[in-house]
């Protein structure tokens, strides 16, 4: 059977004693559900910067950076996608760099710059064939 004592200065605290018994008695606690995560992208259509799946890049030390890069490819309508924001991901990469032991190493490797200058600079040159010859090019 369960008791309570109340202790510490001017008996503020109360302190429960339960018996073994008492434990193995289902609780009688209805706890309400959850509220349903938002996901990504809000029902407005604007970025949860709040969201787990970010994995917290939004307020590490590149915050900023990122959330500038990540809104720029979300509200893009340059095709493709996020072209015109090649910029902001330097940026932000370049931000990255600077902190090797927070965020991946490999992002730091010189051989990725290139990759990525070379891919936008074919994006560049595939966008600007296309518009050249009316949008008709197959890819």
């Amino acid at each position: 059977m369960s008791h309570c004592r109340r202790v510490g200065p001017n008996n503020k605290d109360i302190v429960i004693f339960a018996s073994k018994e008492d434990h193995q008695i289902p609780s009688k606690v209805k706890l309400p559900e959850p509220d349903p995560q938002p996901g990504l992208i809000l029902p407005n259509g604007d970025i949860n910067w709040n969201c787990p799946c970010l994995g917290g890049m939004a307020t590490g030390p590149c915050g900023v950076e990122f959330r500038n890069a990540f809104s720029c490819f979300h509200y893009s309508e340059a095709e493709p996608k996020g072209s015109d924001c090649y910029d902001l991901f330097k940026t932000m990469q370049g931000c990255m760099q600077k902190y090797p032991t927070l965020y991946n190493k490999d992002l730091a490797d010189d051989d990725e710059l290139n990759n990525i200058d070379k891919a936008t600079v074919n994006l560049k040159t595939e966008s600007e064939g296309s518009k050249a010859d009316g949008g008709t090019s197959n890819k």
